[in-house]
């Protein structure tokens, strides 16, 4: 009698999955933490003007965007608009109210810097206008962007 059996059949052995959760749930970690989410759909066309001494902002959560610019599904020679958050603004008067009601826990709306993103080929009648009604609120705290040169 032999101690060892010669020929039969050898079974291939199991694959281990039991770092295969670990796996998963870390993939899942990452993607949730180097994720940012898209806050505004641009409905206004904006190329912004370029600036060779431009800083980054640090903090965009302190900060709210206005966008100026040319509506993208109008015709040929329309007026610049101004987006608010997702709607488009009829005049500039509604920038006030709208600046008043972005209120933020533990900060005041007026203390939060305003953010022009303004197209290059607007004139400066409504971005004035924009200020105008920032300046009655008492939100002085503007930024305008702009791309930097390379």
């Amino acid at each position: 009698m032999s101690k060892f059996k010669k020929g039969g059949k050898k079974s291939i052995p199991g694959v281990n999955t039991s770092a295969l959760p670990d796996i998963i749930f870390m993939l899942l970690f990452f993607f949730m933490v180097a994720t940012t989410m898209k806050e505004v759909d641009l409905k206004v066309d904006i190329t912004k003007p370029v600036a060779d001494q431009a800083l980054p902002i640090e903090n965009k959560d302190q900060v709210d965007f206005i966008y100026i610019g040319y509506p993208i599904d109008a015709e040929e020679g329309t007026e610049p608009r101004i987006q608010l958050d997702d709607r488009l603004a009829t005049d500039a008067t509604q920038v006030g109210d709208w600046k008043e009601s972005k209120g933020r826990e533990g900060v005041s709306p007026l203390d939060i810097v305003t953010s022009l993103k303004v197209d290059k080929e607007v004139g400066m009648r409504i971005v004035s206008d924009v200020k105008e009604e920032l300046r009655d609120i008492d939100a002085l705290k503007i930024n305008y962007s702009a791309d930097q040169t390379k």
